[in-house]
């Protein structure tokens, strides 16, 4: 719809203005209307804009950080991302593997979603069990980090007033439960008989 587009685009001329000497974030840019990603190739080529309903163009200096969960080619295929906007997006690529690709990691991000959680809710630090630490390691994680901090949320709402609470794997929520398999099972078993170093 037309009056929804150029609300939109009226929107992020105005994160444009907000943003200058500064940086702007587009996260899922596919999901961008096409109208919009024109007006962006614009600024981001220009390094400026006007507003709406304005003749006065104005000059912004904005660094553009974008980010998506697709295929980018496979959008440009369809029509739905511009080509010359994610080239003038591709400055600098980074690729970042998917969290179960990522499995070093999952332990920081779970020990810092706990502590900022605590905090936002007013909450209790909860801890893990090296049981609980090895199930989430093991599992998939189809939802990402997003997921993992929602799963860490929601232990935070169930148990997080609790004193000195220790999160065993019977107080993970089912999503993480049913999709252990017996050969999960065994792996957790066997990683649990490792060394520290190991």
């Amino acid at each position: 719809d037309t009056d929804t587009e150029n609300n939109n685009n009226q929107s992020n001329v105005g994160l444009f203005e907000q943003a200058n000497n500064g940086s702007l974030f587009f996260d899922e840019i596919c999901d961008l209307p096409l109208q919009t990603q024109g007006k962006l190739v614009q600024a981001i080529q220009d390094q400026s804009f006007y507003k709406i309903g304005s003749n006065k163009k104005i000059n912004v200096d904005v660094r553009i950080i974008s980010a998506s969960n697709n295929n980018l080619a496979e959008f440009i295929k369809d029509g739905a991302l511009r080509e010359d906007l994610f080239y003038r997006l591709s400055v600098a690529p980074i690729k970042i593997p998917s969290l179960n690709k990522r499995g070093e990691d999952i332990a920081d991000l779970i020990y810092y979603f706990l502590n900022l959680l605590a905090r936002d809710f007013g909450n209790n630090i909860l801890k893990l069990s090296s049981e609980t630490l090895v199930t989430l390691k093991n599992y998939d994680w189809p939802g990402n980090v997003r997921q993992l901090k929602n799963i860490l949320e929601w232990l935070n709402i169930m148990y997080g007033k609790n004193k000195n609470f220790i999160i065993t794997p019977s107080h993970l929520p089912p999503e993480i439960l049913g999709h252990n398999k017996k050969e999960d099972n065994n792996k957790i078993s066997n990683q649990l008989t490792l060394s520290l170093k190991e």
